[in-house]
């Protein structure tokens, strides 16, 4: 098991002489060190996403919390249904952990490293952090001209690299450049609540390329997008995990961006660094305090 790394709060010094109107708190025999409790506060609070989340089923197969075909995330975990969500219960106790996408992330929460290595793109794009999962989309037979231009823009030199520039990481670095068509119409996308933050800057990016476009969002967790595209209710679906065995059946789907998974907690907890099977432990309900981690 990797070492998880704490930074010490609490620095006690003893003093050697009297006379001062008031001396400091002496320190803690040596036989008797401050509690882990001074700097890993508190009962661990789980925050995981709700079921049929695409960031929820990644990161269960990532850190393997599926024993059996059963998804073990711990039963008193607290659930949030966006990445939004999960970083406003973190940023406001203490004692939160939690998950999230590497593009949602934001400075009101912490991300912590996994066995040292940080979830960033250039470390996703390397292969050194292993928590990391596709972004799909999927379509259902065959489609429209104006849907097949939006993919393709999606695709494209310039879609590429908004993904890039929202943190993820482009999945063909020598696509082709889009050029407009004179394209009109609407396109209705639904999905991933991780995706949708990018695809709704593609959907910016193309209609002003193509001002007689619509692209209609709609934001409904990974199973309900693909359901959508399967049932014809959605043109494109969004799916922020891999597809099912089932799924890939009856859909056409293609990697758009890769993304890390990124486990985040208060800004004043001073964990830094994890290690894999303790992320394991804790999402398993098998950590439950913080002072655990100190033996670890």
């Amino acid at each position: 098991m990797f070492a998880i790394s704490v930074i010490a709060a609490l620095a006690l010094t003893g003093c050697a002489g009297g006379g001062a109107a008031s001396a400091p708190a002496p320190a803690a025999p040596a036989d008797n060190p401050a509690p882990a409790a001074a700097y890993l506060p508190g009962a661990v609070h789980v925050i995981t996403r709700e079921e049929g989340s695409g960031t929820r089923g990644a990161f269960v197969e990532l850190f393997e919390l599926v024993v059996d075909g059963q998804d073990m995330t711990y039963i008193g975990a607290s659930i949030s249904n966006s990445a939004g969500a999960i970083m406003t219960n973190v940023a406001n106790d203490l004692n939160a952990i939690g998950y999230i996408s590497l593009g949602s992330l934001n400075d009101t929460v912490t991300p912590i490293s996994i066995g040292r290595v940080s979830g960033t793109a250039e470390n996703i794009r390397n292969g050194s952090y292993i928590v990391s999962r596709p972004f799909n989309i999927a379509t259902q037979g065959d489609v429209d001209a104006l849907t097949r231009d939006f993919i393709s823009f999606i695709m494209s030199a310039q879609g590429q690299a908004i993904a890039e520039d929202r943190g993820y990481v482009m999945v063909d670095d020598s696509a082709p450049e889009y050029e407009s068509s004179g394209m009109s119409g609407t396109v209705t996308v639904g999905g991933s609540t991780s995706v949708a933050p990018l695809m709704e800057r593609l959907k910016e990016a193309y209609e002003e390329l193509n001002p007689d476009v619509f692209i209609e969002i709609q934001i409904m967790g990974s199973t309900a997008g693909m359901t959508g595209a399967i049932d014809g209710t959605l043109d494109i679906g969004m799916a922020s995990r891999p597809l099912s065995a089932s799924e890939q059946e009856v859909l056409d789907h293609m990697e758009i961006a890769h993304d890390g998974i990124i486990v985040i907690v208060n800004n004043e907890n001073p964990l830094n660094d994890i290690s894999f099977d303790t992320v394991r432990e804790i999402f398993m309900g098998e950590v439950v305090v913080w002072a655990q981690l100190a033996n670890q």
